[in-house]
């Protein structure tokens, strides 16, 4: 039974019935035994995922910079790309949903095979080095689902606690690659189906994404932090202008959201054959970033979000990197959404953030963390976010800016798989 199909299935009870009427109390020694177990499997999740995660964070590192020192390779895309669907092909995984799939794994206890991780790793890599527009926390997810299920059949879980490990995967792996093991547990509980949130699982998911932040940390992969040189008190003036923010960021979440549906079909409509799509794909981000004439664009562009925070923007540059990241993704190359999420967000604040009258390194906090809260739907985890990356700085407001872009981005998001539950509007159930 789904997550969302438990939580139905409870919601039947009437409303006065007492919980002990219909719970027996829980056996101490049980208890305990369970506890000890969850520590066991998170620090084993946790531990061999933040070895694998601090690899890829220094193999994407060294490929972004190889590709800076020779921006020739950009040239290999469209072969590199027939290689990633070549590699697909050969390892039978076709048809794979990427994050989508890790998400439906959790909720309806779909299998994931273990090649998921290799193969993810090594085709994310590929696309950064030939300056693919794409960001690494697909990657993550999708490798620290794979991983920890495998360690739950190996251990012959049962089909609750091995969607319980699934999620310690992932919060293992989003945290190994930034350094956000708060953001990353609750994002891991949160993003599946919003509205419904397995607390079952709050303890192994952040546990693991404290071992992987260690054990990640230890083999030299630091956590993002980005830094608000200025932050205005809060006033009924500023919270007005803050509402404003959060409008606008709104908006652009529905656009990045629009933007990656319509490639994607496009694609489908006009190039369905896999090779001739992902050449074509590869082909048009050449072009475009010779057009352009700047490397801003490919990759991750963790460089370019670093100089939102200190006041520069190019004023297109949200939507130039949105579009790119879809042509990238929509043809298949691979890696993932969040980080251009991020850029378009804070590129956007820090230059549209001034209209308003707010400060640009606080307003560049203000859209990095609102966008991300649209386009995934996950408020909680946008929060804790901002928190975590931004060391707590106007946390208040940039919260405010998140519940505004929570409320008003729409019913669709990144992830297709993603089920909201509850109404944004009121507090009422989305009959499916």
């Amino acid at each position: 039974m789904s997550l969302e199909g438990e939580h139905m299935k409870q919601g039947t009870k009437e409303a006065g019935s007492q919980a002990h009427s219909t719970h027996t109390a829980p056996i101490p020694i049980q208890n305990s035994c369970t506890f000890i177990r969850w520590v066991i499997f998170a620090c084993v999740v946790g531990f061999s995922i933040g070895v694998i995660g601090a690899g890829f964070h220094h193999a994407v590192s060294w490929v972004n910079g190889f590709r800076k020192a020779q921006p020739w390779i950009r040239f290999g895309l469209p072969i590199a790309g027939l290689a990633i669907v070549w590699l697909y092909r050969v390892c039978d995984m076709e048809r794979d949903g990427g994050t989508n799939l890790v998400i439906v794994s959790v909720r309806d206890n779909a299998p994931i095979r273990l090649r998921m991780a290799p193969l993810i790793i090594v085709t994310t890599t590929i696309t950064h080095l030939f300056g693919g527009s794409s960001g690494r926390e697909g990657a993550a997810l999708q490798m620290g689902s794979a991983i920890s299920a495998w360690v739950g059949r190996i251990i012959q879980l049962d089909d609750k606690d091995e969607r319980i490990i699934k999620m310690c995967g992932m919060a293992a792996g989003f945290t190994a690659l930034f350094g956000t093991p708060l953001a990353a547990a609750v994002f891991a509980m949160e993003v599946v189906s919003v509205g419904v949130m397995y607390y079952a699982a709050i303890f192994p998911c952040l546990l693991s994404a404290l071992v992987a932040l260690l054990t990640a940390g230890a083999l030299g992969s630091g956590p993002e932090v980005f830094c608000i040189t200025s932050v205005p008190k809060i006033s009924f003036v500023v919270l007005l202008q803050v509402i404003g923010l959060g409008i606008l960021c709104a908006f652009v979440a529905m656009l990045f959201c629009w933007i990656f549906a319509n490639i994607h079909h496009l694609y489908i409509r006009y190039l369905p054959g896999p090779y001739l799509r992902i050449v074509a794909g590869g082909c048009i981000v050449v072009v475009l970033s010779l057009l352009l004439g700047t490397e801003d664009y490919n990759g991750a562009g963790m460089e370019v979000i670093t100089r939102a925070f200190a006041g520069d923007a190019h004023p297109a540059a949200f939507v130039l990197k949105i579009v790119l990241t879809a042509i990238t993704l929509g043809a298949g190359f691979k890696g993932g959404e969040i980080v251009p999420a991020f850029f378009a967000g804070a590129t956007f604040g820090c230059f549209y953030g001034s209209f308003l009258g707010l400060p640009a390194s606080f307003s560049a906090g203000i859209g990095m963390a609102a966008v991300f809260c649209g386009v995934t739907n996950c408020p909680l985890t946008s929060i804790l976010l901002a928190y975590e990356l931004f060391g707590g700085a106007g946390l208040p407001l940039i919260a405010l800016a998140c519940a505004v872009s929570y409320m008003l981005s729409g019913y669709s998001g990144l992830y297709s798989a993603q089920k909201i539950l509850y109404s944004k509007m009121r507090a009422e159930y989305i009959a499916e």
